[in-house]
């Protein structure tokens, strides 16, 4: 399981660059996670960049992706980074400065480019942060060329696995990763955003981001078991009792922790 929670994401009025490290740090523990490496490889195999396209990244955080589009689109394409928040467009700038990959400030609810100017669209775990997910959707629609691409691919929080332990408590537990996120739902609302939208589905895809079975990730897990007490799903006795028989898992190597992301890859039918 990817070692993040959700938090303020893209979101423009949460660009405070004092963020830019502990989020540099999350960002790039993702990137080395084994199920969203391969979500991503699936997206790019999906969308087959060519050279010379217009790409746009939006949400582009450290630019990992940007970097990825900025390859495939070659040195006569474009790929353009979107991000809000100056620290981790900063760090995106200097990790690109020998590649191609371009950032800018932006908002994905008004991306600063003109209407069917790009050709590819790239969109991971950015609508899970967003109170208005449709609306951004619509915005990437926009932008798209006759025959261009998109690429979403979201976490759905309600899909939060733990085990062992008694499925009441476990599911009290769980249930707190629902409240961390504007749209937690994301992962199982993409098809149905992309179509509402006037795009095509192409190919669907999933993978599960699992949490290492030889230890607990502590700082999630008292946060969530944190959330349960205080919306009175859980005693304390009860947290702590889960907590023990969740380290005593670990340390027998059969914990189970896990979050399933989505994606979908549609194009624009003009």
């Amino acid at each position: 399981m990817a070692q993040t929670r959700p938090g303020p994401g893209f979101r423009t009025h949460t660009t405070d660059p004092a963020e830019a490290a502990p989020l540099t740090g999350a960002l790039d523990a993702q990137d080395a996670n084994p199920g969203v490496r391969r979500l991503r490889a699936w997206a790019h195999a999906a969308l087959a960049v060519k050279g010379g396209e217009r790409a746009l990244d939006v949400g582009a955080g450290t630019g990992s992706q940007t970097r990825e589009l900025a390859a495939a689109v070659g040195p006569e394409g474009l790929a353009l980074g979107v991000e809000p928040n100056p620290g981790l467009r900063a760090v995106a700038e200097e990790r690109s400065a020998d590649t191609r990959a371009r950032f800018t400030h932006g908002d994905a609810l008004a991306l600063p480019v003109p209407d069917a100017s790009v050709d590819v669209v790239w969109c991971e775990r950015v609508l899970q942060h967003l109170a208005e997910p449709d609306r951004a959707v619509a915005e990437m629609a926009r932008v798209l060329r006759p025959g261009g691409r998109v690429a979403l691919l979201d976490t759905d929080w309600a899909t939060t696995v733990l085990h062992p332990g008694d499925p009441e408590t476990t599911w009290a537990l769980a249930s707190g990763a629902l409240t961390g996120a504007a749209n937690p739902y994301s992962g199982r609302r993409l098809v149905g955003q992309v179509t509402a939208a006037g795009l095509v589905v192409d190919d669907r895809g999933s993978e599960a981001l699992f949490q290492d079975h030889r230890s607990v990730a502590w700082p999630i897990i008292r946060m969530l078991g944190d959330s349960a007490v205080h919306r009175g799903l859980l005693t304390e006795d009860r947290r702590d009792a889960a907590y023990a028989t969740l380290a005593q898992a670990a340390e027998q190597g059969g914990l189970h922790m896990s979050v399933t992301m989505f994606g979908v890859v549609a194009h624009h039918p003009g």
